[in-house]
C-alpha cells in the first residue's frame, strides 16, 4: 500500500549500508574467486583507500593520523617506467611515491628489491603498464614484494576482457586488484577492489562508513557511498562476467556496418571497421568503431565539430584527418542516424579544404 509517511513512494525500502557493503562484498569475492572484496566510489578511490590500508594495517588511530604518516610505513614504491597520471592517487592516502630504476633505463629486479625497505607499505602496479619494457613483470615483482612481507597493488581500473583477465591479477598473487565499474557497463561513479581479506577489512575501517560509526575520524569520509550505487556495481559485475560477449561484438560489427553502409560512395572517404581499446589505441579487431578517413585534417574537424553542435550532438573522436565513431553505446536506430549525419555533413563540406597542421599534442593550426 502507499506509504502514509512517504506519499510518492509506493514502498520503501532500506538496508543498513554496513551491512550491504559486507554482503556485496562477499559476491563479488565469490564473482573474482578471492577472499574479500569492497565496492568504492571509483578506481580513483580504490586507490588511496588501498594505499592507505596498506600503511595502517587495521589500527584505527593510524587510520586517522592519515594523511599524515609520521611514524607509519609510508613509502609506496612503483617503477620508473609505471609512473602515470593517476599514480598522484597513491599521494593522495599521504604516502610517497619512490621509484626504482629510472625512465631511461627502466628497472631491474635488482634496482626493485633494492627500493624496498622498512618504511615501504606497498609496490603499486598500474596493470595495464605491466609488461612493458624495462620493467619486472607482475609475478616477479609479487615473488620480491613477499619475500620482504610487502603487499603489492595493481590498479587494473579499465582490464575487464577477456574475462579470465579481471582474475588473473590476484591469480598471479597481487594482494589488491582495483577495478572501475564505468568499463563494465556499471555506474560511472563506482568501483570495487578486491583479494587480500585482512587489506579489505581496512579498507573497510577506513571508508565513509567508518568514518560515521567507527571510533576513528578516518581518511575516506568524502569517498561516499548510496545503496543504488553498490548494487548496482555488484549486479553489473554479476552481467558482465556471464553474458555472451561474442554476441556483443557481432551486435557492434552490425552497427559498424549499418553506419559504413551510409557513407559507401561518399567522395574522398575511406572506412575501416576497427578495435578502439580502453588505451584509446586502435588496433585491427575485436570490432566496436569504425574508422572514417575524411582525407584531410581540415575536413575531419569540421565535421567533428559540426556533429558536436548539431541536435542532438554526436561526439567522435577526432584523430588527424579521421574521426573514430565507437558504437558500443548506441542503439540500431541510434547507430543510422550517426551514419546518416555523417554523411550529410562529409556531402556539405566536400572533399576541398584548406590544409591543417597538427603538433605532437594533436592540436590542429592552419
Amino acid at each position: 500500500p502507499r506509504s502514509t509517511l512517504f506519499p510518492y513512494t509506493t514502498l520503501f525500502r532500506s538496508a543498513d549500508l554496513r551491512e550491504l557493503l559486507d554482503a556485496t562484498g562477499q559476491i563479488i569475492a565469490g564473482l573474482m574467486g578471492t577472499e574479500a572484496a569492497r565496492v568504492t566510489p571509483g578506481a580513483s578511490a580504490a586507490i588511496v583507500l588501498a594505499c592507505g590500508a596498506a600503511m595502517t594495517g587495521l589500527d584505527g588511530a593510524r587510520m586517522e593520523q592519515l594523511p599524515d604518516t609520521t611514524g607509519l610505513a609510508g613509502e609506496i614504491v612503483i617503477q620508473a617506467r609505471h609512473r602515470y597520471k593517476y599514480d598522484r592517487m597513491v599521494r593522495m592516502s599521504g604516502a610517497q611515491l619512490v621509484e626504482a630504476g629510472d625512465s631511461a633505463a627502466g628497472t631491474s629486479a635488482q634496482q626493485l628489491a633494492a627500493a624496498i625497505g622498512p618504511g615501504t607499505a606497498a609496490v603499486f602496479v598500474p596493470g595495464h603498464l605491466d609488461g612493458a619494457a624495462g620493467t619486472v613483470a607482475l609475478e616477479e615483482v609479487v615473488a620480491i614484494a613477499h619475500d620482504r612481507s610487502v603487499p603489492v597493488l595493481v590498479d587494473a581500473a579499465y582490464l575487464n576482457y577477456p574475462v579470465e583477465l579481471m582474475r588473473s591479477f590476484t591469480g598471479r598473487g597481487a594482494d589488491l586488484a582495483i577495478f572501475s565499474a564505468k568499463y563494465f557497463g556499471g555506474p560511472n561513479v563506482g568501483g570495487f577492489v578486491c583479494g587480500s581479506r585482512p587489506l579489505v577489512q581496512a579498507i573497510a575501517g577506513m571508508d565513509f562508513t567508518g568514518f560515521e560509526s567507527g571510533q576513528h575520524l578516518v581518511l575516506g569520509r568524502p569517498f561516499k557511498l548510496d545503496r543504488q550505487l553498490v548494487v548496482a556495481v555488484t549486479l553489473a559485475l554479476r552481467d558482465w562476467l556471464t553474458q555472451d560477449h561474442a554476441e556483443r561484438f557481432r551486435r557492434y560489427q552490425r552497427l559498424v556496418d549499418v553506419i559504413a553502409g551510409h557513407l559507401d560512395g561518399a567522395p574522398g572517404v575511406q572506412v575501416k571497421p576497427m578495435s578502439f581499446t580502453m588505451a584509446e589505441q586502435l588496433e585491427p579487431e575485436p570490432v566496436n568503431c569504425l574508422l572514417v578517413q575524411t582525407g584531410s585534417a581540415g575536413r575531419a574537424d569540421q565535421i567533428d565539430r559540426r556533429l558536436r553542435d548539431g541536435s542532438p550532438a554526436i561526439y567522435a573522436h577526432l584523430r588527424g584527418d579521421s574521426l573514430i565513431v565507437d558504437v558500443e553505446v548506441l542503439s540500431d536506430e541510434q547507430a543510422d542516424f550517426v551514419g546518416t549525419r555523417l554523411a550529410e555533413e562529409l556531402t556539405a563540406i566536400g572533399t576541398e579544404t584548406e590544409p591543417w597542421d597538427i603538433d605532437q599534442a594533436g592540436r590542429l593550426s592552419r
